[in-house]
């Protein structure tokens, strides 16, 4: 009986030996305050504040700043309604980013996060002191609802964000977990770091999926003190923020008040700001910077301007075009209005040779192509080769180039061509096909716009083609975008660095058709689809980059948008009373999060609001 019982005893130690490893191996969990997509968190041991920012900066003091356009809505979630895109500033997240890097993120509503070796869930410890405005405290709660808002009645765009993302759980009051459906992939956790709270007590009597103008609870640094509808809105730094002392928030959200005036006019927005209306732009008008500030108030030093460099990773900025609607489905169409769009003319008369032609989705990044397709990039696209036109395996893709004096005859002759091989032929100086005229309406929702574009529209008629523009408001033009109901849109896109999910609204075929996402074009191209996939689960950020380059090789050869222009500086101008780090953050110019009020030069002037 005795070996009997030591054998057991035996046999079982041996079978605990056995399995002692593989438990070790499942129970591998990081613990940590920042992470990176890839790599290492620049910022870790030792990190007192952002090297960006100046601790002892002083707060006070009121900052007014113009927004164009219009808002009749708070709720930023629903595609409903318009909201202000200020809005960011009432929101704390689970961590914060980094101004110094593309893809990192560093507690700050939640301490520390967890996660397993294979990456397959995420826990976030939220800190217990983490409040609302309203002194209620913030809970995992308010997370699952935010993501829950987000999923039931969010934007079609705001929902990609999270499509690898299984499920949440609330372990606790201060203990949130979610499960992806990706193993060994840092993206999702990344994407789920930056999701803001929504307070269920204040929402519990309330419909979340409603337009509303009644400022909820606020979780970041500000909270809404006022706001006429379609006007103005004013933001009030929150006196006892709950996480002011943090390291990532030391010297940042130095202004007491900020508010945003709206003006439906660009050109009476940019006398406002001369006339000390408004304190600071970010300047996007060639023609504007070139004239408008040959002032006196520039000349005595009242006014500063500034170009410091633009390092950001930038999104397309292009003519988008429909190919839902005739005549944009056939790409001989849409190669021939690129061959109607004169930069180098536009770039000389109407932009101050300001601007560079982008030749590229992903201009000013490592994931646009370059030149020649790489042995790596051939190496990705390999497997589509009968789907794909033979140049995207030996050509650099450039955009038509002309001479730059206007007449551009032999591009308008090629598109000739291209429109009579597509079935359409000149005809008493119409471009015509089955008895009706080609036509193009450029949508727009600000007139000052039509002259960056005249000579396109210019280059269209000589070709025979009734084109136009038509200027809406914004409420309209956010209508008529998400139902698609357009020829022509001129758009840049958000660039989300590394890029993601998010591609599958921009360029995925379930997209196309689903109202209020990014694909403006209508793109149903089975090998974008298939790329954006490997680009979603690239295990390296090297292998993205790589796939990255052979979708933009992809997207361009088939003529989807006609690129337009990108500045590789900031173009800024603001009232000398102002005071900044000595160290400007790598992406971005720092303004509104670390610069601060100078009393001693605010003295100097005489502003009268």
């Amino acid at each position: 009986m005795k070996r009997l019982v030591n054998s057991v005893f035996c046999t079982a130690l041996l079978a605990l030996a056995v399995a002692l490893p593989q438990a070790i191996v499942a129970e591998e969990i990081t613990k940590t305050w920042a992470m990176a997509e890839f790599g290492e968190p620049l910022y870790n041991d030792g990190f007192e504040h952002w090297p960006y920012a100046n601790p002892d900066a002083p707060k006070g003091g009121s900052l007014v700043l113009g927004a164009y356009g219009s808002f009749d809505s708070l709720n930023s979630y629903i595609l409903k309604g318009e909201y202000p895109r200020s809005i960011g500033l009432v929101g704390d997240s689970l961590m914060a980013d980094s101004a110094d890097e593309l893809s990192s993120a560093y507690g700050l509503i939640a301490e520390t996060a967890e996660y397993p070796a294979d990456k397959s869930w995420v826990i976030f410890n939220l800190r217990p002191e983490a409040r609302f405005s309203d002194g209620t405290a913030i809970t995992a709660q308010d997370f699952e609802f935010a993501f829950d808002t987000t999923l039931t009645h969010g934007r079609p765009f705001l929902k990609t964000f999270y499509d690898e993302v299984e499920g949440v759980e609330v372990l606790s009051d201060h203990k949130l977990k979610f499960t992806f459906t990706t193993t060994d992939s840092m993206k999702p956790l990344m994407r789920v770091a930056g999701i803001s709270p929504l307070s269920v007590e204040y929402w519990s009597d309330k419909d979340i999926s409603k337009t509303y103008l009644d400022p909820s609870p606020s979780s970041g640094p500000y909270k809404i003190a006022s706001l006429e509808a379609g006007r103005s809105i004013t933001y009030e730094r929150v006196e006892d923020y709950w996480g002011k002392d943090l390291e990532v928030n030391k010297g940042m959200n130095n202004f007491d008040k900020i508010r945003y005036d709206y003006y439906r006019d660009l050109e009476v927005m940019v006398e406002a700001f001369k006339a000390g209306q408004i304190d600071y732009r970010a300047e996007n008008s060639s023609k504007r910077w070139a004239t408008a500030y040959k002032i006196d108030q520039v000349e005595n030093g009242q006014i500063v301007l500034a170009t410091p460099p633009d390092n950001q990773p930038q999104g397309i900025q292009a003519f988008m075009l429909n190919s839902r609607r005739a005549p944009f489905d056939d790409q001989r169409v849409r190669k021939a209005l690129n061959l109607l769009y004169d930069f180098e003319a536009t770039k000389r008369t109407i932009l101050y040779n300001q601007y560079e032609r982008i030749n590229s989705y992903f201009p000013n990044s490592e994931y646009g192509a370059n030149g020649t397709p790489t042995p790596e990039e051939i190496a990705v696209l390999e497997p589509y080769r009968d789907q794909l036109p033979p140049e995207v395996f030996t050509d650099a893709y450039i955009s038509p180039v002309t001479d730059g004096s206007g007449r551009n005859r032999a591009q308008v002759r090629e598109a000739i061509k291209l429109f009579k091989e597509a079935g359409w032929n000149l005809s008493d100086g119409k471009l015509m096909k089955d008895g009706e005229q080609m036509k193009v309406e450029i949508l727009l929702r600000s007139a000052g716009d039509e002259r960056v574009h005249a000579i396109w529209v210019q280059n269209m008629k000589k070709a025979g083609i009734a084109a136009d523009f038509r200027v809406v408001d914004s409420s309209q033009y956010e209508v008529r975008t998400d139902d698609f109901d357009f020829d022509v849109v001129s758009v840049r896109f958000n660039f989300f660095p590394p890029p993601g999910s998010e591609l599958r609204s921009y360029y995925g075929s379930e997209a196309a058709d689903e109202r209020g996402t990014g694909n403006y074009m209508g793109i149903k191209n089975e090998v974008a689809d298939a790329l954006i996939e490997e680009i979603v689960a690239a295990p390296t950020l090297e292998q993205l980059q790589v796939i990255t380059r052979a979708l933009d090789r992809v997207l361009l050869w088939n003529d989807y948008a006609i690129t337009q222009f990108y500045n590789s500086t900031f173009r800024l101008a603001y009232w000398n009373r102002f005071a900044q780090p000595e160290t400007m953050p790598k992406y971005g110019t720092g303004f509104l999060s670390t610069w601060w009020i100078d009393e001693a030069l605010d003295s100097k002037l005489d502003l009268d609001r």
